[in-house]
């Protein structure tokens, strides 16, 4: 790579990722990834589906604020970063959001954590919300969009949804921790399972220990 192209890969995009939380268990992985991408400077705009304001009731007994500036600072509180990188937050019923359109450049969206019911109104092309919206404009433009589903067990619905999706350009990020990097806190755990969905859009800005290869290698000699 010429070493204007290497210098250029250091700094993040000016475009913004597109997060979008649903309602299925384990916001967490949304604060974590929040966390990560604006400490690193990688701006986000950002969509919570109706559903989350229940889910982060039921999940943190706290209230997710329903102004969008509030918002934007419950997400830095909550990630533990009140100041850097950019964070802008759309209403769930706003479907004439910048992120609704086609024609506005991302570099992509992740849904995370993605819920069954999320996944099916993809799969057959339905866009009752602004997140849905988004996800469905991502998949028409040829953009990457990524999909954490966050369930157990799956069904067959739920199967054939996600091969759908698979089949139209997605890619499939199923939160499932590794155990090879060591973990130590719930924190490793989740980090692991945002660094692999971030490394579907190539954004590598959590500290991971990833696999280098194990045990000693055979030469082969002929």
């Amino acid at each position: 790579m010429p070493q204007d192209a290497q210098a250029a890969s250091a700094f993040p995009s000016s475009r913004p990722l597109v997060l979008g939380i649903t309602g299925a268990s384990g916001l967490i992985y949304a604060v974590r990834a929040i966390k990560h991408l604006l400490t690193a400077g990688y701006p986000i705009d950002l969509v919570a589906s109706k559903a989350v304001y229940m889910v982060w009731q039921a999940e943190e007994q706290v209230r997710l604020p329903g102004d969008l500036d509030q918002q934007a600072l419950f997400w830095r509180e909550r990630a533990g970063v009140p100041t850097a990188g950019t964070l802008r937050c759309h209403t769930w019923s706003n479907v004439g959001a910048s992120i609704a359109s086609g024609s506005f450049k991302t570099l992509g969206m992740v849904i995370m954590p993605c819920s069954m019911s999320t996944v099916g109104k993809l799969a057959a092309g339905l866009s009752s919300d602004l997140l849905e919206r988004a996800a469905d404009v991502q998949l028409k433009e040829g953009k990457p969009l990524v999909l954490v589903p966050r369930e157990t067990p799956l069904s067959l619905i739920h199967l054939r949804n996600l091969t759908t999706l698979a089949e139209a350009g997605a890619k499939i990020v199923p939160a499932i921790p590794a155990w090879y990097h060591q973990p130590q806190t719930i924190d490793d755990l989740v980090d692991f399972v945002v660094a692999r969905a971030l490394d579907q859009l190539d954004i590598d800005c959590v500290q991971l220990n990833r696999w280098k290869g194990h045990g000693q290698e055979t030469q082969v000699n002929g």
